[in-house]
């Protein structure tokens, strides 16, 4: 088996057991866009230090792992106005789709939430749509 694969199979596992540890400690969904959005909102008064917790490991996990000289290769592009607009543009659409790929994604299909599903298949197919126009283009 591919090494990406393995890589990728933990990477999974650790995302879901987050996401139920997450659930089972707070009794919240783990939404990465709604946590943010709870702190830029202000909608999160009772658990800000939660939210900066869980944002503050989100962000120090990587650059611990880089520091210690673990290679980062997103394959990303190295334009940083791409990267902004394209970060500016899935905030955006966390925000019209009430949600993210961990809240609809990974907590909601786990949930058998119908909302959850229903967001998935669309978020899913709107990505295999733009890379294949955008492909077509490039």
């Amino acid at each position: 088996m591919p090494l990406d694969w393995i890589w990728g199979l933990i990477g999974g596992l650790l995302i879901g057991s987050a996401a139920a540890l997450y659930l089972l400690g707070n009794g919240r969904i783990m939404g990465a866009s709604g946590i943010v959005g709870g702190l830029v909102d202000g909608s999160a008064r009772g658990f800000v230090s939660e939210r900066l917790a869980f944002l503050i490991g989100v962000i120090a996990m990587p650059a611990a792992l880089f520091a210690l000289g673990s290679p980062v290769d997103t394959h990303a592009t190295n334009s940083l106005p791409l990267l902004v607009t394209g970060g500016l543009l899935v905030g955006l659409g966390t925000r019209v789709g009430n949600g993210c790929t961990s809240g609809h994604g990974v907590c909601g299909i786990s949930r058998l939430s119908l909302r959850g599903m229903i967001a998935t298949c669309f978020y899913i197919g709107a990505g295999v749509l733009a890379v294949v126009a955008l492909r077509g283009l490039l």
